[in-house]
């Protein structure tokens, strides 16, 4: 009874479409009419920069690790990886935006992970780092990290469960990444730089 109030309670934090409200809040748009229509911290630092986007990026995060990491003290990893895949599913479908796309669970799964297998969400930090180094692509740094889950969870020692829930989630977040693939693949797909603005202060900006 306890892990099922905890799912639910999992998938209600995961449907808070932080990005959403916060734009809506602060700057009077709906988010899902900007850039490429997304609720996630990417498009919404994109569009708002960091003012925005690290509030939504921790928010986003927060909403996986807290019901993962609360079912995990309380019941076992087993209520843990539960709890962070509702979270993670709600924040696909989120209920509070009637249940219509969402964001592609970045954030949230790792948040999840956090929760659930500190050491695994180390390693994926670590790899989204080097990978966005490398390429610029955030696109190719989530996909890359998501994808680090399950062989970090097994190479580490974690059990079943945790590794299981780390090849889903992998598997989610590059199904929900399908169109950044495309453009990827036609050569398309926005990469980030850095570069300084008229007064001097570094801004991010998306070059092709």
């Amino acid at each position: 009874m306890l892990t099922a109030v905890l799912v639910a309670a999992g998938y209600l934090a995961g449907s808070m479409p932080w990005g959403y409200w916060l734009v809506r809040l602060f700057r009077g748009e709906d988010v899902r009419t900007k850039g490429s229509g997304n609720i996630g911290a990417t498009n919404v630092w994109r569009l708002y920069g960091w003012q925005l986007g690290l509030p939504v990026v921790m928010l986003d995060t927060a909403k996986g690790f807290v019901p993962a990491l609360v079912a995990t003290r309380l019941v076992g990893p087993g209520a843990g990886v539960l709890a962070g895949a509702a979270a993670m599913a709600g924040h696909w479908r989120p209920l509070f935006l009637g249940f219509k796309r969402g964001g592609k669970m970045v954030a949230t799964t790792g948040g999840a992970i956090l929760g659930v297998a500190p050491a695994v969400a180390g390693v994926a930090a670590v790899v989204w780092l080097l990978a966005f180094g490398a390429t610029r692509y955030v696109s190719v740094a989530s996909m890359a990290a998501a994808l680090s889950l399950a062989p970090a969870a097994w190479l580490l020692g974690y059990s079943w469960p945790v590794i299981v829930f780390g090849a889903c989630g992998g598997v989610g977040v590059v199904l929900l990444h399908r169109a950044n693939i495309g453009r990827l693949l036609r050569g398309e797909e926005s990469r980030v730089r850095l570069r300084r603005g008229a007064d001097g202060d570094p801004t991010t900006a998306a070059s092709p």
